[in-house]
């Protein structure tokens, strides 16, 4: 049985071709720290001269997510036509991680800093509370060089 199924059985998902297809293309840019839109996936799949339909992508993201096989993210930098903040999907790693985002570009940049989750933390306990979650993004621009 191959990774994908096991993965999507072990999310209690039926194995489907589109399913298959989609947490492909999903692994395949993982190594690049790619952000992908269910547009974007979308278009792969079309390349790749696969025959779904895109509410079928979106179906099976929000399904991805449901289970979590995939983290969706909302970035106020990367608007589509209508000036709409449009989501991104990531594997959901299990490993907490910060993101950049490019403001001319809309290039998602992930990092970890053991010093920024520390005096999160350490904020959260000054106020009297206790940091159960949260998520940080910075929006940036390359500085000209």
């Amino acid at each position: 049985m191959s990774d994908e199924n096991k993965e999507l059985r072990k999310a209690g998902l039926k194995v489907t071709l589109p399913r298959v297809k989609i947490l492909q293309i999903l692994e395949a840019s993982d190594g690049a720290s790619q952000h992908l839109s269910a547009e974007q996936v979308y278009q792969s799949l079309r390349d790749a001269g696969e025959e779904v339909g895109l509410a079928t992508v979106y179906r099976v993201l929000t399904q991805f997510e449901s289970a979590g096989l995939v983290t969706r993210h909302i970035f106020e930098a990367g608007r589509d036509k209508s000036g709409t903040p449009h989501s991104v999907f990531e594997l959901a790693k299990g490993e907490h991680h910060d993101h950049m985002v490019c403001l001319n570009t809309n290039e998602v940049i992930e990092f970890t800093d053991e010093l920024i989750e520390k005096r999160q933390h350490e904020i959260a306990e000054e106020h009297g509370y206790e940091l159960v979650d949260h998520s940080l993004v910075l929006y940036v621009r390359k500085k000209d060089s």
